[in-house]
C-alpha cells in the first residue's frame, strides 16, 4: 500500500493511493499513521478494509495538498555519512560504525510545502535520503530480524543549515532541526511494495539542475543493519523514522560550496517512492510558527 496524509496543515486526513493512482480518504477506518497505528496492526486492518470498501470511500482530488506520510514520531533518527561516494566527496574516513544523530520531528512537513530559511541562515543545503518507517516497537534487535520492524519507506529531504551544525559548537541537531526541514513523502510505501532496497535510484535538483545522482547500493550500511544499530542504543518505536544518509551532491562538498536562498527550488526523488518539491523562501516573522 501507499499511505497519504491530506488536507490543510494541523489537520490532515490519512488516505491511500491505489494502483491507478486513485488517491481515497480512509479516515473512516483509520484516525491517522501515528504510534497507535502501527502498534495496532492498522496496517493489516486497513488493507482488509480497503478490500469492502475502495469502491465507496470518498475520492481525494489531486489538487488537495499532501503533508508529511505519516503524523509526528516520537523521534527522527538520522545517519551520517551513510554513503561512499559521499564520503569520498567529504574527504572523510569510512566509518566503521554507523553515525547517528537526531532531527527535531518538530521539523516534519508536506512533501511540497514551502522550506522556510531559518532566521539568521546563509548556509542552507539539501540531502535527499530514504526514510525507514518503524512498525513494530523493538529493542536490541537482531539483524535477521530487522525488517520484521519495518512498516515501510519514504522519501526524505534532510535539510541542513551548515553553520548552524558546523560552525556553532555543539551537536549538529542545531543545523538538522529548523522548522520545514524535515519534508516526508509524498506518501510511506509499505514494506511489501518495495522489498528489496539495495539498488533504488535516487535524485536532487536545484533550479532544475541535477545536483544529487545516485542509487542506495552505495549505502555503506544498509536497512536491517541501520535499524539495528539504532535499537542498540534506544527503543523503537512504531511510527519512529530512521533516516539513512545521503549520497555525493551536497551544497557542502561543491567547489566553492553553494546553499539555497529564497526563491530557490529543490526537486527529488527516489524509485518507487516518488518525487517532491519545496520553493525556499525567506524567514519572516508573520510565518514563524
Amino acid at each position: 500500500m501507499k499511505l497519504i496524509r491530506f488536507g490543510e496543515p494541523g489537520g490532515e486526513r490519512p488516505g491511500v493511493i491505489l494502483a491507478d493512482a486513485t488517491r481515497l480518504d480512509v479516515s473512516d477506518c483509520v484516525q491517522d499513521y501515528d504510534e497507535a497505528f502501527f502498534s495496532g496492526d492498522g496496517l493489516s486492518h486497513l488493507k482488509r478494509w480497503l478490500q469492502t470498501n475502495a469502491a465507496s470511500a470518498p475520492r481525494v482530488a489531486p489538487s488537495v495538498r499532501l503533508g508529511s506520510a505519516i503524523a509526528r514520531p516520537s523521534k527522527i533518527v538520522c545517519i551520517g555519512l551513510n554513503f561512499r561516494d559521499h564520503a569520498r566527496e567529504s574527504k572523510m574516513e569510512i566509518p566503521t560504525e554507523p553515525v547517528i544523530f537526531f532531527k527535531a520531528s518538530s521539523s516534519l512537513v508536506g512533501p511540497n510545502d514551502d522550506l522556510v530559511m531559518p532566521k539568521n541562515a546563509h548556509k542552507v543545503d539539501w540531502e535527499v535520503e530514504l526514510a525507514v518507517v518503524i512498525g513494530k516497537k523493538g529493542v536490541y534487535i537482531e539483524t535477521q530480524d530487522a525488517l520484521e520492524h519495518v512498516a515501510g519507506y519514504a522519501l526524505h529531504n534532510d535539510y541542513s543549515e551548515r553553520e548552524f551544525q558546523l560552525e556553532r559548537g555543539g551537536q549538529w541537531v542545531k543545523g538538522k532541526s529548523a522548522d520545514t526541514f524535515a519534508p516526508l513523502g509524498p506518501y510511506l510505501a509499505t514494506r511489501d511494495e518495495i522489498p528489496d532496497t539495495s539498488h533504488l535510484g535516487m535524485w536532487l535538483k536545484t533550479n532544475a539542475i541535477f545536483r544529487q545522482r545516485s542509487s542506495t547500493s552505495e549505502m555503506i550500511f544498509d536497512v536491517p543493519t541501520l535499524v539495528s544499530y539504532v535499537s542498540q542504543f534506544m527503543t523503537l518505536l512504531p511510527g519512529d523514522v530512521i533516516s539513512t544518509g545521503t549520497p555525493a551532491g551536497v551544497g557542502l562538498g561543491m567547489k566553492p560550496p553553494q546553499y539555497l536562498k529564497a526563491g530557490d527550488v529543490v526537486e527529488l526523488g527516489i524509485d518507487q517512492l516518488g518525487e517532491a518539491r519545496q520553493r525556499v523562501v525567506a524567514w519572516r516573522p508573520s510565518i514563524e510558527s
